[in-house]
């Protein structure tokens, strides 16, 4: 593999990319502006640059790995394709009965999600396949020939097909994808059986129609992107972070878009896990803030949290995900004053352009970058080494015409009300991931890292009690350093409703067989070399009657001595989370998971280089800071670059680099360990 490898995370304000030669272990950051109206230009933008910085040709590159938000914000915002659904006679409106819930118990004015599919472009076609796996109607090819024709004369650029219980059987929507693509070959087709081959038709449906709604804007980005990157003289296809935290194909990624929902905010966890395990802090609450959102996800002896399925536009989509809580609060975040004269921060942003009142960019509303730069945190003169002008009046006008003015507060109230509020709705962020999951975020150290993490983790750290706060070496690029660090992963899973007896053996035994080869064809199409991969088997289990699963891992040779194994291990799970057993429950298995993951060379550890000589050397000025509960106080600020390691500090300090600015309050400490990692211990709280 040739030597420079690129990682590359597309954000809502900044694009961060890092460039690091494997061969010297010699890293490059840069950051560009991101281009809202095709997100390819700014990346192309940003790899030749950073390239020229590091004086490689792109030739070199041997590696390129992105993270990309598209599909989260095409979901979102509703910018999906034209999507139709052919579906089993009967079950045109599942999408729309849903749980038969409403999106909030006690608002009626709240409507339900517009699905991607319209009703009038979903049709009905005679077939049936029993609970069972038994055909009970055969496939009518002639009725999904004229429905695809139906569908190509409404509009429709892409067709899910959704079929009740092809996760039992497969072939008749095997079937009707061939049909589908043999009458309309220009069509983006996805079958459900494919994408999600588990019982519970309303999540199945609702993915399948969520990914075919997005096969095409994928598509047509990635081949924006794949172009330019060819254009450029790169040789090799790019990867593509998926929301499990592997990296894929392009192909992989069109084929199944919901896959990278989390794309970018799991390059950060992935990151930051390593940098956990090696600065041997084993317990983790990650906060990336950037620009318009805050994500966090806990982390264990180096392993984040997974989920299987999170709401997406109101949808449930079950894709396997790294568990990352997500909120509309990031430095662009407008703080605005609604009917009740009370301030609220988000969760609209001023995003890229035209941003912040401070950046300069034409943008007038107030945001938490604005209130920041009013109270002294953020450099009064540029951004980014100063390479981005900035300008503090802007933030302080827009600041007391759109706060000061109607609530009759003056400039210091509004701005630290903006970061108390956001600060609060980040702690809420914080407590979803930990207390409502039954962790005590107490003995967990907070990592920061986005553009804005550091300038918040203090205090919410504070807030929640926890006593840490552990800033790595380059917080605004951990997401893109982790794009580097991510291994290849494919995650399949299969629907097995059986009792966990002997006589079961047989048909899990089957689904086993039928993941193996799922796992290789995928192995196949990534070319990925089989011998390397890491088989990871799960299953979920159940007491009969039940609607919820328990997860564990099992051996793939099963056997009658496993299958007693598994059930004592399920109800000590049980036990553990519900406070009771029921050892005469029959156990049911619901559903069998595969995960194959093929380990790829880790980049060298980047170190710190030009460390100062002293601490004084490292001070660039000493500007007046607001700090809550001293207010504007005379603080140090220093280069990071320059700050010795093994260096300790007395709060409040202010700490810039390039890419982000860590705010220390008063009355902590700051020690920096040999690699150049800030810790800032906040148990001297008074």
């Amino acid at each position: 593999m040739r030597n420079v490898w690129i990682g590359i995370d597309t954000g809502g304000t900044f694009t961060d990319l890092v460039l690091v030669d494997v061969k010297s272990g010699n890293y490059i950051f840069h950051k560009v502006p991101t281009t809202p109206e095709d997100a390819s230009k700014g990346i192309l933008t940003g790899i030749s640059e950073i390239l020229d910085l590091a004086r490689f040709a792109p030739a070199d590159v041997g590696l390129l790995s992105h993270g990309t938000t598209l599909a989260t914000n095409a979901v979102l915002e509703g910018k999906w394709a034209p999507t139709g659904m052919i579906t089993t006679e009967g079950f045109r409106d599942v999408l729309e009965l849903a749980r038969q819930r409403r999106p909030s118990f006690f608002n009626l004015d709240i409507p339900k999600p517009v699905p991607p599919a319209l009703r009038e472009a979903r049709i009905e076609v005679p077939e049936r396949v029993g609970y069972d796996g038994e055909i009970v109607t055969p496939l009518d090819t002639d009725a999904v020939r004229a429905a695809t024709r139906k569908l190509r004369d409404l509009g429709c650029e892409s067709v899910a097909i959704c079929f009740l219980h092809s996760y039992a059987t497969p072939e008749h929507e095997q079937r009707a994808r061939d049909a589908v693509k043999a009458e309309w070959p220009e069509a983006y087709v996805c079958a459900s059986s494919d994408i999600l081959a588990e019982f519970r038709e309303y999540e199945r449906f609702a993915t399948a129609t969520v990914n075919a709604s997005l096969m095409p804007v994928m598509d047509r980005y990635l081949q924006r992107f794949e172009n330019g990157v060819r254009s450029l003289g790169i040789p090799d296809e790019p990867r593509v972070m998926q929301s499990n935290g592997g990296a894929v194909s392009p192909d992989a990624v069109r084929r199944a878009p919901v896959n990278t929902f989390f794309s970018g905010p799991a390059g950060g966890v992935i990151g930051a896990a390593s940098l956990g395990v090696a600065a041997e802090v084993n317990r983790i609450i990650t906060f990336d803030m950037g620009g318009t959102s805050t994500d966090v996800c806990l982390i264990r002896d180096g392993n984040p949290n997974n989920q299987s399925v999170r709401e997406m536009g109101g949808f449930p989509v079950r894709t396997r995900t790294l568990d990352i809580h997500t909120i509309g609060a990031g430095g662009g975040s407008i703080a605005w004053v609604d009917p009740g004269r009370l301030i609220k921060v988000g969760p609209k942003s001023a995003g890229a352009r035209p941003g912040p009142a401070c950046y300069g960019r034409g943008g007038e509303l107030p945001t938490v970058s604005d209130a920041n730069m009013a109270l002294g945190r953020l450099n009064q003169k540029t951004l980014l080494d100063g390479r981005m002008p900035v300008y503090p009046e802007r933030a302080r006008v827009a600041l007391e015409k759109h706060l000061c003015q109607p609530l009759g507060i003056d400039l210091e109230r509004a701005a630290s009300g903006v970061l108390e509020i956001v600060n609060v709705n980040m702690m809420g962020a914080v407590r979803v991931i930990s207390v409502e999951q039954g962790e005590d975020p107490r003995t967990y150290a907070l990592m920061p890292f986005g553009g804005a993490g550091p300038l918040h983790a203090a205090d919410v750290a504070r807030t929640v009690g926890m006593p840490t706060v552990f800033v790595p070496q380059r917080p605004g690029l951990l997401s893109a350093i982790g794009l580097l660090h991510a291994d290849a992963r494919g995650d399949f899973s299969v629907t097995r409703l059986v009792p966990m007896v002997p006589g079961s053996l047989a048909g899990l035994k089957d689904g086993i067989e039928g993941l193996r080869e799922r796992a290789e064809d995928w192995l196949k199409a990534e070319k990925l070399d089989k011998d390397l991969a890491i088989h990871e088997w799960h299953v979920d289990m159940r007491y009969f009657g039940q609607n919820s699963e328990l997860s564990t891992s099992f051996n793939r040779n099963l056997t009658e001595a496993e299958l007693e194994r598994l059930a004592e291990v399920f109800h000590g799970m049980h036990e553990q989370n519900y406070g009771y057993r029921m050892p005469e429950q029959t156990i049911e298995v619901v559903n069998l998971r595969l995960t194959v993951i093929v380990r790829r060379p880790v980049p060298p550890a980047w170190k710190q280089s030009g460390g100062g000589e002293s601490i004084e050397k490292a001070l660039i000025e000493v500007r007046p800071v607001w700090f809550a509960g001293t207010g504007f106080v005379d603080t140090k600020v220093y280069r990071r670059e320059s700050l010795p390691a093994d260096a300790t500090l007395a709060g409040p300090v202010i700490i810039e680099q390039m890419d982000t600015t860590t705010v220390v309050p008063p009355h902590s400490k700051v020690r920096i360990d040999r690699i150049g990692n800030i810790f800032i211990d906040l148990e001297t709280v008074r």
